[in-house]
C-alpha cells in the first residue's frame, strides 16, 4: 500500500482526532491538534552514555553534538533488567515487563523446568497423515510473537499517522499492521535459531563439533583437490523421522594457487583464500513440490596446509520468505528486488565464530562491515522517501562490537591482550563515528520542522568477573542435586533433586522459587512461606562479597512483586539479580549448569556486557528538542511519539511523556 494510500484510508480517523479537545502546543512540544509532524527515531543498540559524551567532547562526534546543541541529551532509563529484547518491549509498548511479560531473553516452562525462549512461541500443525515416507499436515502451524501490548506504531495507524518501522528488535514476527515494518532482532535463521555457523575443515580437532552452540564443526576431506560437503538447513517435518533437509556442495581446489571454485546448486563462484563471497541463494528440498530458500555467505578462510571454510548461518530469503519479516509480506520482496539478498538475521554479526576462533577479530570485523554498509544503504533508501509520519531505524552494530572488543579498552580485563589492543582498541570508538554519520545523514534530510531523536536501550560496562547463580544456590543449600559429586558435569537441571530444591535460575537474570502449585514439583507454598523465602535469598544476595576484589557482585536482588506490576506479574521471576559494574551471570548458570566455583574470572572475548542493575548502565535520548523530563525512561519515549501527534497513550501504557516536566 502506497503511503499516500494509506493516509486517505486513514482521513476519517485523523479527523477525529483533529476535532477533539486536543491542546495546542508551542515549538520543541507536542504538535497542534490536525498537525501531523514529521518524526525520524534513530534507534541504536548500546550507546553508552559516558562513552558518547566523552568523545562528543573530543569532537568526534559532530552531528550528535549539532543535535543535542538544538535540543538536548538526557541518560535513558534502561529497563529491568537491562537486556534488549526487555528494553525494546518497553519501548514498544509503552510499558514495563508486568505489562508486556517479556522479562529475559529466556523463560522457563514450570511443569518441565526447561528454558525456552521468551520472545516467540512456535505452534504445531494439527492432525497429520502419512503417505509412505512423508509426513502431511492437515492445518499450518505458526509463529506467535508473545510480547504483549500494542505496538505504539499500531496506535499510530488507528489515528491515521503512517509509520515505517525497520528491524525494530523483538518484534518477530511483526505484529499486524497496515504499517510498513520489517523484523529485527530475535528474527532467526533459517533453523529457527539465534544463528548457527557452519564450518569446514580437515583440522577439526582443534575446536569443539559445536563451537560453543553457536557453530557446527564438518570434518571434510581433500580428496584430489575437491572437497564434497553439504550444508545442513531446517528441519523436514514432511518426512517422518523429521532429518535435516540439505544442500550438498563442492569445493574445487586449484593446484598451484590460492583459489578455488564453489559449485552449489549450479552456482559456481571463485574464491580467492581471506576472500568473502556475495550472498549465495540455497534451496531446502522438502518434498518433490515443497523447497525452503535462504541465503548465506562463504568465506574460504584456509586452503593449504589444512582447508578451512566458513559457511554463515543461513538467512532467510527475503525474495522468498518461509517465515514472516515484514507487514505487509510484500515489503521484504520490494527490498530485495531493490538491494538483492541482504541480511535479514536479527543479529547478524557473528559473535560466536570469534569467540571460538573460527573468525579472527579482523575476519569479524570484514563481516560485521557488510553488514553496516547494508544498513546504512537501506537507512539511506528509507530517509529517501520518508515524506510524512514517522520513520524508525535500528542499528545493532555497536551492541555487537562492545560485547567483543570491550577487552580492548580495559586493562584489568582478564583477557585484556597488549599486541591485540594495538590493533583494536579503537575499533569502538570507530563504530560510535560510523553511528554519528548515520545521525549526520538523517539531519541533512530533516526540515526544521522534523523531529529528530537518538536513542539507546542501555549502556555498557565491562564483564570480569561470572557469578554463578545455581551454584551459590546450591552452596547455600536452596538447590539439591540427586549426585553432588557430578556436579560440574549436569546441565538444564538434569541432576537436580526437585523434591528438595527450593530455588533455581533461568536465564540471565531471573532467579524462581520452587513453588507448589505452580512448579511441577513446588516444595514452597505460596504466601507467607514462599514471601519469607523470598526476602531471605534477596538479603543473602546482596551481601555477597567477592574475595577475589572485594566487591558486591551483586548490587541489587530486585523482588518482583515490588518492581512490577500489569497483568503479566505472575509469569515474572521472583527475583530479578542486578549485577554490580564488572559483573555478570557466569556462562554455565543461565541454562541449568553448577560448576565448582561461584566467582570466576570471565576470560572469553565476550567481555562487555548490559546484565547490571538498571540505575548504573542508563541509555540515550538525544533530539532537536528540548526535554524537561530529567530522568526519562523508555516507556516514556513511547508516550512522547503519541504526545507529538496529539494522541494519548493506550490505557495499558504506563510511560509520561519526557515533554512534560516530571
Amino acid at each position: 500500500m502506497k503511503r499516500r494510500e494509506f493516509i486517505h484510508i486513514g482521513m476519517g480517523a485523523a479527523a477525529a482526532l483533529a476535532a477533539g479537545d486536543i491542546p495546542a502546543i508551542a515549538a520543541g512540544k507536542p504538535g497542534k491538534a490536525g498537525r501531523r509532524p514529521k518524526i525520524m527515531v534513530i534507534g541504536i543498540d548500546g550507546l553508552d552514555p559516558h562513552l558518547t559524551q566523552v568523545w562528543m567532547k573530543q569532537g568526534r562526534l559532530p552531528a550528535l553534538q549539532k543535535l543535542v546543541a538544538s535540543g538536548g541529551m538526557r541518560r535513558l532509563g534502561t529497563s529491568l533488567p537491562p537486556q534488549s529484547p526487555v528494553a525494546w518491549s518497553d519501548f514498544i509498548a509503552g510499558m514495563g515487563p508486568g505489562g508486556h511479560g517479556i522479562y529475559d531473553f529466556i523463560h522457563r516452562d514450570p511443569q518441565t523446568y526447561m528454558p525456552i525462549f521468551s520472545a516467540t512461541e512456535t505452534q504445531g500443525g494439527g492432525r497429520t497423515f502419512r503417505l509412505g515416507k512423508y509426513v502431511f499436515p492437515l492445518s499450518g502451524g505458526q509463529v506467535v510473537n508473545m510480547r504483549d501490548g500494542r505496538a505504539f506504531w499500531q496506535v499510530l495507524e488507528d489515528h491515521g499517522v503512517p509509520a515505517t518501522i525497520v528491524r525494530m528488535p523483538s518484534n518477530y514476527p511483526p505484529v499486524p499492521t497496515r504499517q510498513r515494518t520489517f523484523s529485527g532482532m530475535g528474527t532467526p535463521d533459517i533453523k529457527g535459531s539465534y544463528g548457527i555457523f557452519n564450518y569446514y575443515t580437515n583440522a577439526y580437532r582443534e575446536l569443539d563439533r559445536e563451537a560453543g552452540g553457536g557453530g557446527r564443526v564438518h570434518e571434510v576431506y581433500v580428496i584430489g583437490n575437491r572437497v564434497e560437503a553439504s550444508l545442513p538447513g531446517p528441519i523436514n517435518t514432511f518426512l517422518k523421522d523429521a532429518p535435516e533437509a540439505r544442500a550438498d556442495f563442492q569445493v574445487f581446489i586449484d593446484r598451484d594457487h590460492p583459489v578455488a571454485k564453489i559449485a552449489v546448486q549450479g552456482q559456481e563462484f571463485i574464491l580467492k583464500e581471506k576472500e568473502w563471497s556475495g550472498w549465495i541463494r540455497v534451496n531446502f528440498d522438502l518434498i518433490p513440490t515443497q523447497s525452503v530458500s535462504g541465503i548465506c555467505r562463504f568465506y574460504l578462510k584456509e586452503l593449504r596446509p589444512k582447508f578451512k571454510l566458513y559457511v554463515s548461518p543461513v538467512h532467510i530469503d527475503p525474495a522468498r520468505p518461509a517465515l514472516p519479516l515484514s507487514t505487509p509480506p510484500s515489503y521484504a520482496r520490494e527490498l530485495s528486488d531493490r538491494f538483492g539478498s541482504f541480511f535479514t538475521k536479527g543479529l547478524p554479526a557473528d559473535t560466536s565464530a570469534l569467540e571460538n576462533g573460527v573468525l579472527d577479530e579482523t575476519e569479524f570485523l570484514e563481516q560485521d562491515e557488510d553488514v553496516l554498509k547494508e544498513s546504512l544503504d537501506l537507512f539511506e533508501y528509507e530517509l529517501n522517501r520518508f515524506d510524512e509520519g514517522l520513520f524508525f531505524y535500528y542499528f545493532s552494530n555497536a551492541d555487537q562490537r562492545q560485547h567483543m572488543f570491550w577487552r580492548f579498552l580495559d586493562r584489568n580485563h582478564p583477557s585484556y591482550d597488549p599486541d591485540l589492543a594495538e590493533r583494536y582498541r579503537d575499533v569502538i570508538a570507530d563504530t560510535y563515528v560510523q553511528m554519528d554519520r548515520a545521525v549526520d545523514t538523517a539531519l541533512r534530510k530533516a526540515d526544521k520542522d522534523t523531529v529528530v531523536m537518538v536513542m539507546s536501550d542501555h549502556g555498557f560496562n565491562p564483564f570480569r568477573r561470572g557469578f554463578n547463580l545455581n551454584s551459590w544456590l546450591l552452596e547455600s543449600g536452596y538447590h539439591r542435586l540427586t549426585d553432588p559429586r557430578k556436579r560440574a558435569e549436569t546441565s538444564l537441571f538434569m541432576d537436580t533433586d526437585w523434591s528438595r530444591t527450593q530455588a533455581y535460575g533461568v536465564g540471565l537474570n531471573s532467579l524462581y522459587i520452587n513453588e507448589k502449585g505452580r512448579e511441577r514439583e513446588g516444595t514452597v507454598a505460596p504466601g507467607t512461606e514462599k514471601t519469607r523465602l523470598i526476602r531471605e535469598i534477596a538479603d543473602r544476595l546482596e551481601s555477597i562479597v567477592d574475595p577475589a576484589t572485594g566487591e558486591r557482585p551483586i548490587l541489587r536482588a530486585f523482588v518482583s512483586r515490588d518492581v512490577y506490576t500489569g497483568k503479566h506479574l505472575d509469569s515474572a521471576p521472583d527475583i530479578v539479580v542486578g549485577f554490580n559494574q564488572g559483573y555478570r551471570i557466569a556462562w554455565e548458570s543461565p541454562l541449568g549448569g553448577f560448576p565448582d566455583e561461584v566467582l570466576t574470572d570471565n576470560r572469553e572475548k565476550w567481555s562487555g556486557d548490559h546484565m547490571s542493575s538498571p540505575e548504573i548502565i542508563p541509555g540515550i535520548l538525544a533530539m532537536n528538542r528540548p526535554i524537561p523530563a530529567e530522568s526519562p525512561k523508555l516507556k516514556d519515549v513511547t508516550v512522547s511519539i503519541l504526545d507529538l501527534y496529539g494522541i494519548g497513550p493506550d490505557e495499558d501504557m504506563t510511560g509520561r511523556s519526557v515533554f512534560h516536566k516530571e
